[in-house]
Order: structure tokens, then sequence, then C-alpha cells
């Protein structure tokens, strides 16, 4: 089972007095980097929802977003004029609108409201915590149904090498053959005597030098390798990263002793499959 780095995950919280709309966004990123957007009164929890979030979530570019909209009478609230008037000023310079349009944007920017209160309410963090971890769940779910989208496609690019493997394997003997009939016919246009059995050894000396039968042996292990990890119980996008980088040592060196432009013809192809591959592993967890 594999899993997408892609999620969206999104929860509502409606409290007597408050709405609070807690976002998730997941992108691919080699480790996990998490950007919290918190108001000021809740960022003493930033580090605890933090951890909840590394817990589950593991790798990727996270955007964590807590919005707080008052809906009801609040302890000793006002509004951050000052602030409010700063972010309807930055609006206004990235796009025109409406005033009141502006005014309902920048109040849901972090910090426009100020309240004499010290500490949150453990009856309203335990909400927000219970709120966060159901958003943590759409958002796997999300990267779930994203993973066995990216696995079917895997699994027809491996389809596809097996089958270019097999027409490399099919035009062997046509390749070798070649090279042979090349060889013989240097050495007659060279019009000297030889040694039939010196120049027999030579010969195999030389076609042993093409020889890609522990390529194509380490080939298809590695495809197989690739499928089988794509089946194990936890996603793992860096070990199926260097499996690609084995796979493709494979394929480069077929290339390099195929010396047959009807196999090097297929060897691109394979170079471009596995390229399709590795830009999707860029997104697997």
């Amino acid at each position: 089972m594999i899993l997408s780095m892609t999620g969206y995950g999104k929860q509502i919280i409606q409290l007597p007095t408050k709405k609070i709309t807690i976002e998730l966004k997941s992108l691919n990123s080699k480790n996990l980097d998490i950007n919290a957007r918190i108001p000021q009164g809740y960022r003493e929890k930033e580090l605890e929802m933090r951890k909840l979030i590394a817990e589950a979530l593991l790798r990727g570019k996270v955007d964590l977003g807590l919005y707080v909209e008052i809906t009801g009478e609040e302890v000793s609230a006002e509004i951050n004029t000052g602030l409010v008037e700063k972010y309807m000023e930055q609006l206004g310079n990235i796009a025109n609108g409406e005033r009141v349009k502006l005014l309902e944007l920048a109040l849901r920017m972090p910090d426009t409201l100020k309240t004499d209160k010290d500490d949150i309410d453990e009856a309203e963090y335990l909400a927000i915590k219970n709120g966060l971890q159901q958003a943590i769940g759409t958002l796997q779910l999300f990267r779930k149904e994203e993973g066995e989208v990216l696995e079917r496609d895997f699994k027809l690019r491996l389809k596809l090498l097996r089958e270019l493997l097999q027409q490399v394997t099919d035009l062997d003997t046509e390749r070798l053959e070649n090279i042979r009939e090349k060889l013989d016919k240097a050495v007659a246009e060279v019009k000297v005597e030889v040694d039939e059995n010196r120049f027999e050894q030579e010969l195999i000396y030389y076609l042993e030098k093409y020889d890609i039968t522990e390529e194509k042996v380490r080939l298809k292990n590695h495809l197989d390798y690739f499928e089988s990890t794509l089946q194990t119980e936890n996603s793992n996008g860096k070990k199926l990263g260097f499996i690609c980088q084995e796979i493709g040592r494979e394929i480069n060196t077929i290339g390099a002793k195929a010396n047959f432009a009807p196999m090097q013809q297929l060897v691109v192809q394979m170079k471009d499959e596995l390229e399709k591959i590795k830009e999707q592993l860029l997104n697997v967890l």
C-alpha cells in the first residue's frame, strides 16, 4: 500500500460564542515541514498541535490554518483596528475590491481580535484538538485515495517495462549475430590470413563484453522488488526511489552494451517509462 503526500482536511467547530475552522493542506516534500497560521491567543498550544500532525502525517509540506470567528458575546473582546486596517491595505495592493469585501477577508486573518483572556478555555481547546484530529483523519483518507491512483499507474508502468524487457530478450540473439557478422566482414576486408581457432576465441571474448544476461536478470528482479514493495503495509516512497535508481542503472548498462539500433530504441522507451515513475514517486509518502 502506498500513500500520497497530497491531501486536504477541514473541520468546523461550532461553539456557543465562536465558530472555529481548522484547515490542513499537504503537498510533497523530502521531510516534514509544518507551516502554522494560528491566532496569537492560541499560540501556547501550537507545539502540541504540531506534535499531533507530525505523529500522524510523517512527511510532506503541511499548512495548518486555525480561523476563529466570533458569533456571540465574547469576554473583553475587541477588534484590533490597526491590524485590520493594515491587512485591508495589503489586500488592496494585491487585488482591487470593495472595502466591505476586503474587511471580510481581513477579519479572517490572524490576531484581528484582542481579548483580555490569558488562557485558552480547556473545553474549547479539547474541541479544537478533536477537530484537528478529525481534519487529520480526512487528510489521511485523501492521501490513501490518491495513493491508490498512483499505485495503479505504477503497476501499468511496470507492466510496460516488463514487456519492453521481453522484447530486448527476443532481440538479443539477433543482436549478437549482427555483431558477429560485422566482425567477420571487417576481418574479410582486411584480406589477411587468420588463425581460425584464435579468431574464434577472440570473437567469444569480444561477444562476452556485450553480453547483457546479468543485466536482464537483475532488471527483472528489481521490477519484481518494486512491485512487492508496493504491496507492503507501510508506504515507503524513499525505498521505492532507491529501487528506481537500481532499475535505471541496469537499463543504462543494457543501452551501453547494446550496439544494435533496434535494441537501443527499446532502451529509450524503457527510460521514458522509468522517468514517469520517478516523477510520480516524488509525491509518495
